[in-house]
């Protein structure tokens, strides 16, 4: 197990088992701080306490020095792991929410015979469980934990027809029966005696828009947020190692750049980005002039078709849960290329789901006026002939954004936003399965998140779900799995919870204002970045990979698909985007994706497991 993720942790292995307990703990160390004394599991000095973490407390240091007041003696210099123990000694399970920071854990208490696990209230680092056979088996990814002799994986078909819905596994849905994905904002309690499991939510993003608008409340907003979002990166650039920037030059990457410019000193910061070979997907060139314009050491490599080949095999023999998001590769080209660098990047991942940057939240009011005043059998006829518009491969092309919508306007407005994403319609999904596929079931986190939000309107209910499901399982996934392929850490400044906690209280007409994505966040910002750069329009960090499938570039047949789904609707689908009659790229390649990482985990599940078999986080 502990072997499956050594590219989490190059840096250091540590194993604590006690058998007469059945407890066995492992770990693999990326060293960001403390190099020389944040090795794990650690322990408190009188041994009652360890704990296995995977990520970032960014107010270790204000946590340490409330503890030592309270009378905890520490043992490291500065390791914000021992925070853990001394916090959990002091509060129990409250300690969550004392947290600012990135975290999975498993805190052993020994005088209790329990185990206490927590995921951070985003979900940036995973954490996967199972209790089988009497054994509760815990790890950082899926891979890791399909080692462990106790665990059968049966495929859920359930879960297949989510991910080929949604284009990744929505929590605590995984590819298999029995197997979950721990929710962010969320805990659990292994007791050894009894053998029971405690699930338990800490904390939900929940939208409390102020309804007080004195004078002066947007300026207040402005400075409140400029404020918070400069102190979230000031604490994140705290590390023992080298340190740099992803920079797109979209507003997100480059207010991260320009305020982590001004604590680095002028011309020290370290940028990053990453550029195509195809017309209409390049941004090199704006992060280049916002690189020239904040002084700093630029890094800039280009994807082409070749490079993008040739790094095919290695991610998805390390990608541990299907993912549909093609982004996955200049993600994982840009993470390889920074970590030639540094060892942690930050990035404004984050951004977008707070403050309503998504194209789909300018459409919301143009959706609900068209459902209005289209009677379906119109609606029915515009689609067929929507559907004779001739494909497009370039980014966002018009045939694509209109058949995407008016598939999604053919549900109510729960299932909007799933539907607009989904890369098949109803009909082919049921195709795809070969049985009617009810979109309340496969869709159910949707509106679950959707029905969550107490306001009524459009865009709150909107930000809910693109931060309960899309940020959580899509974005925040893949970003980890690309960076920590390459043994590198990324921090999200967005997404500290002050700056949260303000957006949440902010109202959705500050966020959205007349067609205008990100108001507040622009205005904020216009005091650190130019007005060219704020009002640049919003590009997604995509890939030509429509282009580079009809190429031919992964070889697409039937043979790939799974049990379960219909070979000859793939053959079909296959053929006819050669053909250039569909734009299926998102479902081609997402069920490529899936082929890939299944038949992996088959191996896995199985190869003989050995003595040294350890629970690995």
């Amino acid at each position: 197990m502990s072997n499956e993720i050594i590219h989490r942790g190059p840096d250091g292995v540590g194993y604590w088992t006690d058998p007469a307990q059945g407890v066995y703990l492992g770990h693999r160390r990326l060293a960001i701080l403390d190099l020389a004394g944040g090795q794990q599991p650690m322990w408190t000095a009188d041994g009652a306490l360890g704990v296995v973490f995977n990520g970032e407390i960014y107010n270790y240091r204000e946590l340490r020095t409330e503890l030592e007041q309270a009378g905890h003696v520490f043992l490291t210099d500065h390791s914000d792991t021992e925070v853990l123990l001394h916090g959990y000694r002091e509060w129990g399970e409250a300690l969550t929410g004392r947290l600012n920071g990135m975290w999975a854990f498993a805190l052993y208490d020994r005088r209790q015979a329990r185990l206490f696990c927590s995921r951070d209230r985003f979900g940036k680092k995973p954490f996967y469980y199972t209790l089988q056979q009497g054994s509760f088996v815990f790890a950082s990814e899926l891979t890791a934990l399909l080692c462990h002799p106790a665990v059968t994986a049966t495929v859920s078909r359930a879960a297949i027809r989510k991910y080929i819905a949604y284009g990744y596994l929505p929590a605590p849905n995984t590819p298999y029966h029995a197997i979950h994905k721990l929710p962010a904002g969320c805990s659990l309690v292994f007791t050894l005696d009894s053998g029971s499991l405690r699930l338990s939510r800490y904390w939900s993003f929940v939208l409390e828009p102020v309804e007080a608008r004195p004078a002066g409340i947007e300026k207040q907003w402005q400075e409140e947020l400029l404020e918070k979002l400069d102190k979230a990166v000031a604490c994140r650039l705290v590390a023992d190692v080298p340190l740099g920037v992803f920079l797109s030059g979209g507003i997100d990457s480059s207010a991260v750049a320009a305020l982590a410019a001004r604590h680095s000193g002028a011309g020290q910061l370290q940028t990053f980005n990453i550029g195509f070979d195809v017309a209409g997907f390049d941004e090199s060139a704006h992060a280049r002039r916002v690189a020239a314009l904040l002084n700093t050491r630029h890094h800039e490599a280009i994807l082409s078709l070749d490079v993008a080949r040739s790094l095919l095999p290695a991610i998805t023999g390390k990608l541990d849960e299907p993912m549909a998001d093609s982004s996955l590769l200049p993600t994982s080209l840009l993470c390889q290329h920074a970590r030639r660098h540094v060892t942690v990047a930050l990035g404004g991942d984050g951004a977008d789901e707070l403050f309503a940057g998504y194209a789909p939240f300018r459409a919301l009011r143009w959706a609900s006026y068209y459902q209005k005043l289209v009677p379906g059998p119109l609606h029915t006829a515009i689609r067929l002939l929507a559907n004779r518009l001739p494909v497009g491969d370039g980014y966002m092309s018009l045939d694509f954004k209109l058949k995407r919508t008016l598939q999604g306007l053919s549900h109510p407005p729960r299932l909007w936003h799933p539907s607009w994403m989904c890369p098949l319609d109803d009909a082919a999904l049921a195709e795809c399965f070969m049985e009617p596929v009810d979109p309340e079931e496969v869709f159910s986190e949707a509106i679950a998140a959707w029905e969550r939000c107490s306001q009524p309107n459009l865009v709150d209910r909107s930000l809910q779900f693109f931060t309960d499901i899309y940020l959580q399982d899509d974005i925040l996934a893949k970003v980890d799995r690309a960076s920590m392929m390459h043994s590198l850490e990324v921090r999200a400044p967005f997404l500290d919870i002050n700056v949260v906690d303000l957006a949440r209280k902010i109202p959705s007409e500050y966020k959205l204002r007349h067609g205008e994505t990100k108001y507040i966040l622009k205005k904020a910002l216009a005091r650190i970045l130019p007005q060219d750069i704020l009002q640049r329009p919003k590009q997604g960090f995509a890939v030509p990979i429509a282009k580079w499938l009809r190429d031919d570039a992964l070889q697409l047949d039937e043979s790939s698909a799974l049990a379960g789904l219909n070979g000859a609707f793939i053959a079909k689908t296959v053929a006819d985007y050669r053909q250039h009659n569909s734009n299926r790229h998102h479902f081609l390649w997402g069920q490529w994706t899936l082929a890939q990482v299944m038949q992996r985990h088959a191996a896995l599940v199985n190869t003989p497991s050995t003595a040294e078999t350890v629970h690995a986080l």
